[in-house]
């Protein structure tokens, strides 16, 4: 049982678009607290991606990165610093953008086979997808702009690592911190 379910149990229509609703929000807001880095931006969205599979398991979490992905390209302003659009998703985060509905099934998935609580567990569940997550980025970055191997993986790997750690720690112990105020109640 994932928070979410375990929090608002029910598996209604209505229950899951509202959440699916509230997760592409909370992916909009992260997408704009971004630092410009050239020719990928740092955001916060990954760390929205780990919080949305830890609480919300491998299926809600896809179904929910997919309708964002769905909003940024009807022409929703819900990438970084307002973007949106197909040619957007065409530009050097298209491997990351693809990469992250398979982050957010990942995560869900790892939480529905047992690491859903604890801290450790939560935090593999949140880390081991946020690193694989570079795989698609960096190929999208080498296919999309031409970069060698080496320049793909130093412009669109190596200076998120420290940040995908701080960043599943986060979420590890946001998620931990609502296992035990619902276990409260």
């Amino acid at each position: 049982m994932t928070l979410s379910q375990a929090a608002l149990p029910g598996r209604s229509l209505t229950r899951n678009v509202m959440l699916v609703l509230a997760g592409t929000m909370l992916l909009a807001l992260s997408a704009q607290a971004s630092v410009p880095m050239f020719p990928v931006p740092m955001t916060l969205q990954t760390l929205a991606i780990s919080l949305i599979g830890l609480t919300y398991g491998s299926r809600l979490a896809a179904v929910t990165l997919i309708a964002y992905l769905a909003e940024g390209a009807v022409g929703l302003p819900v990438f970084s610093n307002g973007g949106g659009g197909l040619p957007y998703m065409m530009g050097p985060t298209t491997g990351f953008l693809i990469g992250f509905v398979g982050m957010a099934w990942l995560t869900g998935w790892l939480v529905e086979r047992g690491f859903d609580r604890g801290f450790g567990k939560l935090f593999l569940a949140a880390f081991i997808p946020a690193l694989l997550l570079f795989v698609p980025g960096v190929l999208g970055l080498k296919l999309v702009t031409g970069m060698g191997w080496q320049a793909a993986v130093m412009a669109g790997a190596v200076p998120f690592l420290i940040g995908a750690v701080v960043k599943a720690v986060i979420a590890a112990m946001a998620v931990k911190g609502g296992w035990a105020l619902f276990n409260r109640r």
